[in-house]
């Protein structure tokens, strides 16, 4: 395995760090005030509108997009350290059309859309005209079982009707949402895994409501998670993705990269509070001696940088197995990377939270919102026990017979 930085990856860094320090990094306190002062708190600030547009003639666009000849052609390994930059500010995502859900769904409309939906959907999500949200998760069953989906997508002539409830339908408040993907059972009598499909909604669709936006431990965020009742939503019958019953197989190969960027940019989180931790204990005093010069303090800092360092090597060996052997192959690292980096970052942020005591747990800093983030990260795209199992199942496969139960 070899994780040394290509010469385009090495280029794009130097590029993008300069970018982060003379632009992102200031601009965070701006967009939160201009986010504050809109009158519909969703819409795109006029300040990251201006981020994009640099980003755009600094060649810094559509990073993410390792299918086909539409995005900048870097592999995952090549991406990956990218990504981490991108995870040391909220906003950084956002700033180069990398934020989810956009990015898992621009992925799978890459690899299963046809070239009419692509030109309809992905092109202008490329070109960041509109915005797009994923309608997955169900507030009335356990999600992250597929199968126990109820949502329903029922074929009528030329058409198919939607019904069901989702929730935490990330992006679809954001006044440029112009396209919903949509998962449900189109075949309950089919075999498990082949029951549900895929279908592209336009947001403006007659029978969608959003009838309440979620937070996440307070937080709201501006693209919003939604939840949303369908109700005889009608599209037609080219608004498959793929062909029926493919949603689940869909669902598996949008979150093996997407997971491989949340674990990035979750390194990217926790190296800011690492960060922030190191400042604050060099610079506060307490009991006659900087916090630096405790040892708790000192182990807090230490244990964060073996545990930043050990999940990015974990995370470098999943990306470099989805390019070299493929999603299926890399399997189980894909849900450790799931698991690790987001019980690192939040452990790192937990640290500085401490570290800073009162302003820790208060919006004077970024700590209190990552500290959210990376919580719920734990939850979101899958919960940890999920990938847990996963890996397990993968681990015990060589000593258990086919007599024992999965």
């Amino acid at each position: 395995m070899d994780f040394d930085f290509s010469p385009r990856t090495t280029a794009l860094l130097d590029t993008l760090t300069s970018f982060m320090d003379e632009h992102v990094y200031p601009a965070e306190a701006v967009y939160d005030a201009q986010v504050a002062a809109n009158a519909d708190p969703h819409e795109q600030p006029q300040v990251m509108r201006d981020l994009q547009a640099t980003a755009r003639s600094l060649g810094l666009w559509n990073l993410f997009m390792t299918h086909g000849d539409r995005g900048a052609g870097l592999t995952n390994l090549e991406y990956a350290p990218l990504a981490e930059v991108l995870g040391r500010s909220m906003i950084g995502n956002e700033a180069l059309n990398c934020s989810a859900p956009d990015t898992g769904n621009m992925e799978i409309l890459a690899m299963y859309g046809t070239p009419e939906q692509q030109t309809q959907w992905l092109d202008p999500l490329l070109r960041c005209e509109i915005r797009s949200a994923f309608a997955m998760t169900e507030p009335d069953v356990a999600s992250s079982d597929a199968r126990n989906i109820t949502s329903t997508i029922t074929r009528d002539g030329d058409h198919y009707v939607l019904n069901g409830r989702k929730w935490y339908t990330s992006g679809i408040l954001d006044p440029d949402c112009g396209l919903v993907i949509f998962m449900g059972k189109s075949d309950p009598s089919a075999a498990a895994y082949r029951q549900q499909s895929m279908i592209l909604v336009p947001a403006d669709a007659p029978g969608i409501e959003v009838l309440r936006d979620l937070p996440m431990f307070g937080y709201r965020d501006r693209l919003g998670h939604g939840d949303v009742r369908f109700t005889d939503v009608r599209v037609p019958v080219g608004n498959m993705l793929g062909a029926e019953g493919d949603g689940f197989a869909i669902a598996q190969g949008r979150l093996g990269p997407g997971r491989m960027h949340y674990a990035m940019r979750a390194i990217g989180m926790a190296e800011r509070a690492l960060q922030l931790m190191c400042e604050r204990a060099t610079t506060r005093v307490a009991f006659g001696a900087p916090l630096a010069r405790r040892g708790v303090v000192r182990e807090w800092i230490a244990r964060s940088r073996m545990e930043i360092d050990q999940i990015r090597l974990l995370t470098f060996k999943a990306a470099w197995l989805m390019d070299t052997r493929g999603n299926a192959a890399a399997r189980s690292e894909v849900a450790a990377i799931k698991v690790a980096a987001m019980e690192t970052a939040h452990t790192v942020v937990n640290r500085a939270v401490q570290t800073f005591g009162a302003a820790g747990v208060s919006d004077d800093t970024v700590l209190s919102r990552l500290f959210a983030i990376t919580r719920a990260l734990q939850i979101a795209d899958g919960p940890s026990e999920v990938h847990l199992r996963t890996m397990a199942r993968i681990e015990l496969a060589a000593y258990e017979t086919a007599e024992v139960p999965a």
